[in-house]
């Protein structure tokens, strides 16, 4: 399973990003995930607990966001989103493109920090 490869690469900028910034725990790892990136929100939701353990990442809830496909049609001059990776065509003139233009993400939208008191 791939994806908690993916993980251990997001939690380890995380990690990298915490210790520039002087934080030692995450609250929230937000994600956006392309239709078409090859990751399943599923599995990585699964992978998500041993991919954190022992991290500053430990606790913390994985948000995924899925991002749909969508190709740019030159015939309409829009962008489309389309249901299946193979059928690289504007599912509304049936043009064929391959300019798709999202889709393939998989990226860290946001991480939420844990804030330490100041008492």
């Amino acid at each position: 399973m791939h994806e908690l490869a993916l993980l251990t690469g997001v939690v380890a900028a995380v990690e990298q990003a915490c210790a520039r910034e002087g934080n030692r725990a995450v609250q929230v790892v937000a994600l956006r995930v392309g239709a078409l990136s090859g990751a399943q929100p599923e599995a990585l939701e699964w992978a998500w607990l041993p991919a954190t353990a022992g991290s500053v990442a430990e606790g913390a809830r994985l948000l995924v966001e899925t991002v749909p496909a969508a190709v740019w049609c030159s015939v309409c001059d829009a962008e489309r989103e389309i249901d299946e990776y193979y059928a690289l065509r504007c599912p509304q003139c049936a043009n064929p493109t391959a300019h798709l233009v999202r889709g393939r993400e998989f990226e860290v939208a946001y991480v939420e920090l844990d804030v330490p008191d100041h008492a």
